[in-house]
């Protein structure tokens, strides 16, 4: 699924684990599809009772809060006199210019900022609230923290650089983006311009050709550049909120380029983007074309079994199609399975039960339900202000206050790429989400089975990121544990879509493996070891191990029965 918080430098930010003073809020897909549907502004207040929650706590330790109000107000008391020795992060990009350490009114507010977050945080801690209340709290706080920083306001040099250089024009170009940007939905700054790549050119480049083309999907196979292949085809399930396309991006950052370089078979399901005819499409509709592509895969490589490769969402489809036929006696169909960034398991993971409750998913699921679908705009607004810090105040001073465009990047272009959800998949979603089914045998069902992961016996490779504020890395541990077959856990470097797109040209790029999946994540990272390099290769080598002998390369795509249709990347990755 997106995510526009993968590791990257604009202007000197990093966009990627940045501290912030209030604490970062993790999200799950869970939350962001409730919220995708109401709206994540209904978030930045916490329920009344929370707050009433926080205020008895506090009336309970009256020595606490005076202890902080003193400890403010010292700060601030040492901040005016400009004895105060309050420094940012050195992971804080926000006042990396001098102007904020030399300029006497703009080191006061700073400082001033931070002891003020400081001691918000610290009355939070102090109240020592149970996690759920503790989770709404800090998420709001985070938010207020972000806003207030004096680097969004015209107190940044940045903003005074700008309009000495440009002759105040910069103001003008600010002003026009800012009223372009609130014109049209995500109401948040743009993180790239609309034009700045273009699918099947720049992006979506690997060659292939679509092989079947159903109303859910179509499926592309890509063309061998080795003279012998693996039988087995790896058949890849792209998250169902995203289009399928930040699995190939640019040559040498493409995941199925890497796939196909190394002598696999390769096929990929491309999501239509459904609108409000599709309404009634749900989990079982998805499911049944994960079946489909499998059929497909299998007539034209003539194999009688596939490999599969879920991300995010559609790893949860993944897991539920094979428990499916694992209960019909049809599981030897798959050699290997693969699940990047997936949570099945969704006991705490995020915010899961802090910051969801019943009331809020019935509004939700009916607001989707009315309109025949959940708007991917609405998910790309939540996304943002999940990270405001980075997602939105970075380019509200980059494209307002210094007028800038933003800068070209693959990644945030994927991400404002964005789809719709059917309102049936949105409401199965969130139903198996809320209710933690997948960790309870027949809780929920897949094409009229009931779903027992433990049933699921075939090898299993698990990749989640370090630093995802998505798929919380303990959360995605877990499927080792709900899996009956053997497990290989990968912990990649980086955020949620960065762990994946993490090619092996990247200098920084890491991962951490150990020899057993114990049941507990920590002890498992007592044990892993840091490998240097991508686990790009490391996947292709167990991979290998499992989809068969090499055999000669087709030297046509398709088959007499399922013809190319059209060259990759297909038709429906351009639907709007």
């Amino acid at each position: 699924m997106t995510d526009a918080a993968s590791t990257r430098e604009v202007d000197g930010r990093t966009t990627d684990g940045a501290t912030q003073d209030a604490g970062e809020a993790v999200m799950g897909l869970d939350m962001l599809l409730v919220d995708g549907a109401r709206g994540p502004l209904r978030r930045m207040i916490p329920p009344a009772r929370t707050v009433l929650r926080l205020g008895g706590a506090l009336a309970r330790r009256p020595e606490a809060v005076v202890q902080r109000a003193r400890g403010l107000a010292g700060d601030l008391g040492r901040v005016l006199a400009g004895s105060s020795d309050i420094e940012p992060s050195p992971k804080d990009r926000r006042y990396t210019d001098p102007a904020w350490a030399g300029n006497p009114l703009m080191r006061r507010a700073m400082q001033a900022h931070i002891a003020a977050a400081r001691a918000a945080v610290g009355l939070v801690d102090d109240a020592d609230l149970d996690w759920k209340d503790d989770e709404r709290i800090r998420f709001s706080l985070t938010n207020i923290v972000d806003a207030l920083a004096p680097s969004n306001t015209p107190l940044n040099p940045l903003l005074w650089k700008a309009l000495i250089d440009t002759g105040g024009k910069n103001a003008v170009s600010g002003a026009r983006r800012l009223v372009s940007d609130l014109a049209t939905k995500p109401r948040v700054p743009s993180m790239v311009e609309p034009d700045a790549f273009t699918v099947g050119e720049d992006l979506a480049v690997t060659p292939g050709a679509v092989v079947l083309r159903t109303p859910v999907f179509e499926l592309i196979q890509y063309r061998p550049t080795t003279e012998t292949v693996r039988s087995v085809p790896l058949v890849m399930v792209p998250p169902t909120i995203n289009k399928y396309y930040i699995t190939d991006l640019a040559p040498g950052r493409s995941i199925v380029e890497h796939y196909v370089a190394a002598g696999q078979q390769v096929f990929m399901i491309s999501w239509r983007n459904p609108d409000e005819r599709h309404a009634d499409w749900s989990m079982d509709t998805y499911g049944q074309a994960v079946l489909d592509a499998m059929d497909a895969a299998e007539r034209i490589t003539g194999s009688d079994r596939v490999a599969l490769q879920g991300f995010c969402s559609g790893g949860i489809i993944l897991a539920m199609v094979l428990a499916h036929l694992a209960a019909t006696g049809a599981q030897e169909r798959v050699t290997a399975s693969s699940y990047a960034v997936t949570v099945l398991d969704w006991g705490q993971a995020g915010t899961l039960g802090a910051l969801m409750d019943e009331e809020g998913i019935k509004a939700a699921t009916e607001k989707s339900r009315k309109k025949g679908y959940l708007d991917g705009a609405s998910l790309a607004e939540v996304f943002a202000w999940l990270r405001p810090n980075d997602l939105v105040w970075n380019y509200w001073v980059n494209n307002y206050l210094q007028g800038n465009p933003p800068p070209a990047f693959d990644i945030l272009y994927w991400n404002s790429d964005t789809t719709r959800m059917s309102a049936g998949l949105h409401r199965d979603f969130i139903d198996v989400a809320f209710g933690n089914k997948l960790t309870r045998p027949g809780a929920t069902t897949m094409l009229g089975s009931p779903v027992d992961l433990s049933k699921v016996e075939v090898d299993a490779y698990v990749t989640a990121g370090i630093a995802d504020h998505i798929c919380p890395w303990q959360s995605c541990y877990r499927t080792t544990q709900l899996l009956g077959g053997a497990s290989r856990f990968v912990l990649s470097t980086s955020g949620h879509i960065a762990s994946l797109v993490n090619p092996p040209t990247n200098p920084k790029a890491s991962f951490q493996l150990a020899p057993e999946t114990p049941a507990d994540p920590e002890r498992w990272l007592e044990l892993a070891e840091k490998q240097k390099g991508s686990w790009w290769p490391d996947y292709v080598s167990w991979l290998a191990e499992r989809t068969g002998d090499l055999v000669p390369a087709p030297e046509s795509l398709g088959s007499a029965d399922l013809p190319p249709l059209a060259e990759a990347p297909g038709t429906y990755v351009f639907d709007k």
